[in-house]
């Protein structure tokens, strides 16, 4: 399983460490996600997600509706995909 976020498709980032000598070596930064369960009032039930932590908090705030909306994510066919109807 890839370490993507289900609605922002945050994945990991390519970076640098970088020595007291400036030697450089590859390091991974991968994103902090979590599976997290979220209820749909629509459907009576709910859909586990994986997701990042910044869409976690935004999802809290703003609802996972108006989240999808934001990011141009098509709602219905995210429960249609989650909920296999």
């Amino acid at each position: 399983m890839m370490r993507v976020c289900e609605l922002t498709g945050k994945r990991r980032n390519v970076a640098n460490n970088v020595s007291h000598a400036h030697n450089k070596t590859k390091k991974i930064q991968n994103p902090n996600l979590q599976w997290k369960r979220i209820y749909i009032p629509e459907a009576g039930s709910s859909i586990r997600m994986r997701l990042s932590t910044r869409a976690i908090r935004s999802i809290n705030r703003i609802g996972l509706e108006a989240y999808c909306a934001k990011l141009g994510v098509d709602y219905k066919a995210l429960l249609v995909r989650k909920l296999g109807a």
